[in-house]
């Protein structure tokens, strides 16, 4: 949605230089009088004339002289040809300042949409498998809700986009604070035309229509309701229903905010002449057609198989036969094997889908957490975000391979700039698992809700 915006710019921006460049060259082309320069030329060949007759009056040696001065000439010609006329090393600057800009844009609007999907639960396929999954296999917690998933989060998102900017701003552009910086400083001619493009672009979207405050508005009610179904601190809406405990969850609010969207015309009534109401084609804002074209079937068919293999786990015994395995590596610090979680999962999912990965490792890191006597969460929560840490290659991303269709990137940038933002990204979630996550949910004690495996626990805690 936001990329079509982003081309738009720059193309736009890309015609403006293209105008003011041509302006530029054609009034530099009419100051030159090739009259002066050939008067400059004879001038200089007469003095060397000079120089070389005063040097044989002196009783110089003429073949030193002459290797002398032919040197000279040739560094002269190469000076002139690497020094380039200033409106030409001003075009190639600014094409070169551009093409980076251009290159930051694209990478922010990829990597941001995978960021902000950390937020939240229903942000990334990868934390709503994460949820369900962690809902069936640990029936009495009711710690994961959407409200404790956002303040564990929403740090995390903020540090993580403010260090991927500085990366970024580093990587491509370089960090100049005088310029970046500097308050009041007056726009050139340049910025304020590229100003006056996107200010066109954004009035011709004209102003917010019917549907569009519909669904702005159905958004907000359903982001309140969300958060207001279990708090914490004050009970929630839930609590309204006792006789149905545990049936109002996150996907009931869902749910029926997706109804309302199949029942809430798309158009108003318009009033005639007369003041009468006439009547309009019933449209909903969504028709089943649409939802059938858009929904992401996939996604809902590779979930329901995730579960199927979690209980399978389950049933199999080969949840306990995993844990017995990895039972050993409990001698080694907590820190050490979240690290090697993180490690191991950022890896994977750079050449697997995310829901994949996610998929393939809640079954096995659950044991884990159970098998060295650790709360699951410590395990879980680190490894669930680094899931969505796919940044490094095209491919690796729905996301990232949209932005790269567009033309401005090579695979070496996105390696680049990806490599830089999964460490920033493992990093501060091994800084978040190991401070502010810790009292949201108690981690250091191993809770009521998770199975008792007898084993000996040597991981320092």
């Amino acid at each position: 949605m936001v990329m079509p915006i982003v081309e738009a710019v720059a193309q736009q921006i890309t015609r403006a230089e293209a105008e003011a460049d041509m302006l530029e060259m054609s009034c530099s082309n009419g100051s030159i009088n090739p009259a002066l320069e050939l008067d400059e030329n004879i001038g200089e060949c007469e003095s060397s004339d000079w120089k070389e007759k005063e040097k044989q009056l002196h009783g110089y040696d003429n073949d030193v002289g002459s290797t002398v001065c032919t040197i000279e000439k040739e560094n002269e010609k190469e000076k002139e040809q690497q020094n380039l006329p200033p409106a030409e090393t001003g075009r190639k600057s600014r094409e070169d300042k551009y093409n980076g800009i251009f290159k930051v844009m694209c990478l922010c609007v990829a990597y941001s949409a995978t960021i902000g999907g950390l937020t939240t639960i229903t942000g990334t396929s990868t934390n709503l498998i994460f949820a369900e999954q962690f809902n069936t296999r640990y029936p009495a917690c009711q710690c994961i809700n959407f409200g404790s998933w956002f303040i564990l989060s929403i740090p995390i998102t903020v540090i993580i986009l403010l260090l991927s900017w500085v990366w970024l701003q580093w990587l491509f552009l370089g960090f100049d604070f005088k310029n970046m910086f500097k308050c009041g400083k007056k726009k050139t001619a340049r910025e304020e035309a590229s100003a006056q493009v996107i200010q066109e672009e954004y009035k011709k979207l004209g102003p917010i229509s019917y549907p569009e405050i519909v669904t702005l508005v159905l958004f907000i009610l359903m982001t309140l309701l969300w958060f207001t179904r279990e708090p914490g601190f004050i009970p929630g809406w839930s609590s309204l229903f006792p006789k149905y405990k545990g049936y109002a969850t996150d996907s009931t609010t869902a749910l029926v905010i997706g109804l309302l969207f199949f029942i809430i015309p798309a158009k108003t009534f318009s009033r005639t002449s007369n003041g009468e109401n006439t009547g309009i084609g019933y449209t909903p804002l969504i028709t089943w057609k649409e939802f059938q074209s858009c929904m992401p079937w996939e996604i809902a068919i590779l979930v329901g198989g995730g579960f199927a293999l979690a209980d399978g786990c389950e049933v199999s015994k080969l949840s306990e036969w995993v844990a017995a395995k990895l039972a050993p590596l409990g001698s080694l610090p907590l820190w050490l094997i979240i690290l090697i979680s993180c490690l191991i999962v950022t890896s994977v999912t750079e050449v697997a889908s995310n829901p994949a990965t996610i998929t393939i490792f809640l079954p096995i890191l659950s044991p884990l957490a159970e098998a060295i006597h650790v709360n699951p969460l410590f395990i879980l929560i680190p490894a669930t975000l680094c899931t969505s840490f796919a940044f490094l290659l095209p491919v690796a991303n729905p996301a990232n391979a949209i932005v790269f269709s567009y033309g401005h990137l090579t695979v070496m940038d996105m390696v680049k700039a990806g490599l830089g933002i999964n460490i920033i990204g493992v990093a501060v979630v091994m800084l978040a698992i190991m401070t502010w996550i810790v009292p949201i949910f108690d981690l250091y004690v191993y809770p009521n809700w998770a199975p008792n495996i007898s084993s000996t626990n040597s991981t320092g805690l």
